[in-house]
């Protein structure tokens, strides 16, 4: 499922521009990607669209208060996150540090924070890798339709394991 996420993000530049999952589906098919692997995909796609409408900051809210999209209570920026003991098995102390790590740095803010966390919840495998939360945090970033700061995005598409200790 991952690879077809990476597909989508290198080619569509921000969410707008994805095409309709019919078509999206059609495309993935073409390349060669399996059928179970597009399904899943596009299922998790459908949860992150929704989770990113629903997750829009308070002003944006305000402007469209419709309280059916809205799926949870949004967390105010200097609130502290406790998480639940799911939460913390299924994506384990890599992927929590790496959360905080983002938070603290100031490059995940606490609305776009609970949608990372949402749509790593919806990832099968426990615990999520942390490769895959990357992956994640690119796709939320993407269906907000922000890039993440150049060195933010370097450390999220960097693989530890070509890096050289100075």
């Amino acid at each position: 499922m991952f690879e077809v996420l990476v597909f989508v993000y290198e080619n569509y530049y921000a969410g707008e521009d994805c095409p309709e999952p019919a078509h999206l589906q059609r495309k993935l098919t073409a390349v060669g990607f399996d059928a179970e692997e597009i399904d899943d995909a596009l299922v998790w796609l459908k949860g992150l669209q929704l989770a990113a409408q629903s997750g829009m900051p308070k002003a944006d809210i305000q402007a469209n208060p419709d309280p059916a999209t809205i799926w949870f209570e949004q967390p105010s920026p200097h609130s502290v996150r406790v998480y639940h003991s799911y939460e913390k098995n299924h994506l384990g102390k890599q992927c929590l540090g790496f959360i905080s790590f983002m938070e603290s740095a100031g490059c995940l803010p606490a609305h776009m924070r609970e949608v990372v966390i949402d749509r790593a919840l919806a990832v099968p495998c426990v615990p999520v890798s942390l490769e895959d939360l990357k992956i994640i945090i690119l796709m939320v970033f993407w269906s907000f339709g922000q890039e993440p700061d150049a060195l933010i995005l370097d450390e999220l598409c960097d693989d530890p394991q070509d890096r050289i200790a100075h």
